[in-house]
């Protein structure tokens, strides 16, 4: 007894978007969803009836015409800030302290959320008493400008 399994285009183009996603989730990179989504474009070229070679290009181009779309704009965007300068990472960014005086150094002491902390002013800063900004917690210091 002999079985066709004879598949159509579409359902091969439909599975390799669905490794190529389950890839991406594993690995965590966000070119390949770029690809895939050129993978889908062929998969929809399929289901219009196009041939094999159409869908090809249609998959090599929407796949990498996206890849160099989200690569151009990740260059647009500015650099993410690193982590003990982020309010996203870091709630403590933002927030105000007060300092009664100044070291010689530029360094200090404030009461922060029921401790004293260590306190820097940021480079460039000027060293007056009175409100502050955090504006980086690196290890237990926090770096301040004045308000």
């Amino acid at each position: 007894m002999e079985t066709n399994l004879n598949m159509a285009d579409s359902t091969l183009w439909w599975l390799l978007t669905g490794v190529v996603i389950a890839v991406e989730l594993l690995i965590g990179t966000f070119y390949l969803l770029m690809l895939s989504l050129g993978l889908a474009g062929a998969a929809i070229a399929a289901h219009l009836g196009a041939s094999m070679p159409v869908q090809l290009v249609v998959a090599a181009v929407l796949g990498g015409g996206f890849v160099v779309a989200w690569r151009a704009y990740k260059k647009r965007q500015p650099p993410a800030l690193p982590a003990s300068a982020n309010r996203a990472v870091n709630l403590d960014i933002g927030e105000t302290v007060s300092i009664e005086s100044w070291s010689e150094d530029g360094t200090g002491t404030a009461k922060y959320r029921g401790a004293t902390w260590a306190v820097s002013l940021r480079p460039g800063a000027v060293s007056a008493p009175g409100p502050h900004r955090i504006v980086e917690v690196i290890g237990s210091r926090l770096i301040v400008e004045k308000l």
